[in-house]
This record gives structure tokens, C-alpha cells and sequence, in this order.
């Protein structure tokens, strides 16, 4: 729900869950100071005004590495499907045309990690059993011993981008991240390169990727978020061939769903002062 839409409840709740909801500084004073809790259902809480909250003493909790296996796991699948081209041979042969394409093993590959948190390291485990090679990027140190035991070279922006032949954003969404992926930093890619964006969409200057595709300079790109969502229909992205598109699904998995389904109501009770015995008892019996 966009501020307009929250806009005509305010003042009307004591706690919320919620999904990508914009709350606003204006929806959040407006709803104060009933509002007590926000219990997200997920990890991001980008689209919460945290300051804002914090001074009107409004709660926000969430399920930290709600989602990092199926969200690691999502990328590999597209690393992978890049790499064996699956999709367009499939194709090829379905529609009467025997021609081999050139495919690439893992191994001959660097795989650049744009934010080293709980999902990146996932990612980076998984793809070292393939024997790819890791560059990493992150505000903020990563443990000397992940580094050492995955061998894994931490360096700046421009240099993963040059170096990667596949190119992983799993970072938050905050200041220092929005549009990481733009006009200029697009110029770096290695010709040949992928991008994959299981994060958030706005980390993702979409027109400068679309011109970036369709000159060429980037080979690929695997999306299952966006800065619009749905994508509309009329996204040059829809069209392209070289461009795998989902609907914001990398953290598909039934248990992990289970999970946050439950925590997020605990969360709820726990941010208006109710008790949570029934809930765990209902809980454990699932």
C-alpha cells in the first residue's frame, strides 16, 4: 500500500503487519499515537521511515535471514542457467534448430558479491563447490576467517565490476546502495558479464540497465525485483532475450514462509505487550 492508501486508516489501528508498505513519515504521525508496533513480514524494512518511527516511539520488528537459503539458492540457478545457456537451448531445439552453444563451467568464472551479509555468504558456499573464483564488495569488514576459508578478495566497486563474470547484488537497500547500478558503474562490467539482482530493485537504475543491454556492453541480467512492481508490461525488459525476469520469488520456500508467517505474529503480540504462550503452543503443534 502506497502513503495515500495507508493514509485513509490512520489513527485507526494499534499494530500492523505488513508487507513493502510505504509508511511514511507522514503516514506514521498520522497514525501515532495509536500505533505501537510494525511487524514486518520479511527482513527489508526499506520501505519503513525508521527515524521517523524511532522519534514517535513506534516499534518495528521483523525475521532477520528470514529468507537466505531459497534466496541463495535462486542465484546459483541463474548463475548456472547463464552459464550452460538451458533456456536458450531448450528453445532452439524445440523450435527445429540443432546448433550447439558455447557454454562456460563455473570453474572459469569469478563471481562478484556486491554485499557479503548472511545472504551473500550463502551464495558464495554454494558457488565455491563449482570451484569459482570470489570477489567481494561490502560497507562494512567482513570476518578475516569467511575470507580466508572461501578465498575470497574483497575490493572496491570499480574492480569487482571489471573483474566479474557474474555479478551478484545482495546488499540493503540505504543510502549508499540505491542505484549502485547505474550509468557509470555499468561502464566498469566485463564484456560478457551477468548481473543478478535478488535483493531490492532499487539498487538497480533500470533505463541505464535497459541502454546498457541493448548497446551490448552487458551480456545478461536475471531480475526478481524491481523499482516498480509488477514490472509493467511495457518494460523494455519484457522483450529481451538475453533477460531472465521473476516475480519478486527468490525467497520461494514453504517452510521459510511457514516460519516468518509465525514469527511475524509473535512479533505483533510481542510489540503491543500481549502474551505469546497460546501462539507457541499452537505453533509446536504444527
Amino acid at each position: 500500500m502506497e502513503e495515500d492508501e495507508l493514509m485513509t486508516f490512520a489513527g485507526q489501528f494499534d499494530g500492523a503487519i505488513c508487507g513493502d508498505d510505504r509508511y511514511t513519515a507522514t503516514v506514521l504521525a498520522a497514525c501515532a499515537p495509536r500505533l505501537k508496533v510494525i511487524s514486518k513480514w520479511g527482513t527489508g524494512i526499506d520501505s519503513l521511515d525508521q527515524k521517523a518511527a524511532a522519534e514517535l516511539g513506534i516499534q518495528i520488528l521483523r525475521t532477520p535471514n528470514a529468507f537466505t537459503l531459497p534466496v541463495a539458492d535462486s542465484v546459483l540457478g541463474y548463475i548456472l542457467t547463464f552459464a550452460r545457456r538451458l533456456p536458450w537451448m531448450d528453445k532452439m531445439v524445440k523450435d527445429g534448430i540443432w546448433e550447439k552453444i558455447p557454454g562456460k563451467s563455473l570453474s572459469e568464472c569469478t563471481l562478484g558479491v556486491i554485499g557479503v551479509g548472511n545472504i551473500g555468504k550463502a551464495v558464495i558456499r554454494r558457488a565455491s563447490a563449482f570451484g569459482m573464483r570470489f570477489l567481494g564488495n561490502d560497507i562494512i569488514p567482513i570476518a578475516p576467517d569467511f575470507v580466508l576459508e572461501n578465498r575470497l578478495e574483497m575490493t572496491d566497486l570499480m574492480d569487482l565490476m571489471r573483474r566479474s563474470d557474474f555479478i551478484s547484488l545482495n546488499c540493503d537497500l540505504n543510502p549508499s546502495s540505491y542505484h549502485i547500478i547505474n550509468t557509470e558503474s555499468l561502464r566498469w562490467v566485463k564484456p560478457g558479464a551477468i548481473l543478478i539482482n535478488t535483493a531490492r530493485g532499487s539498487l538497480v537504475d533500470e533505463p541505464a540497465l535497459v541502454a546498457a543491454l541493448q548497446a551490448g556492453s552487458i551480456a545478461g541480467a536475471a531480475l526478481d525485483v524491481f523499482e516498480e512492481e509488477p514490472l509493467p508490461h511495457t518494460s523494455p525488459l519484457v522483450s529481451m532475450d538475453n533477460v531472465l525476469l521473476a516475480p519478486h520469488n527468490a525467497n520461494s520456500s514453504p517452510s521459510a514462509w511457514e516460519r516468518v508467517h509465525w514469527n511475524t505474529i509473535r512479533n505483533l503480540l510481542v510489540g503491543l505487550g500481549l502474551p505469546v504462550d497460546d501462539l507457541d503452543m499452537l505453533q509446536s503443534r504444527h
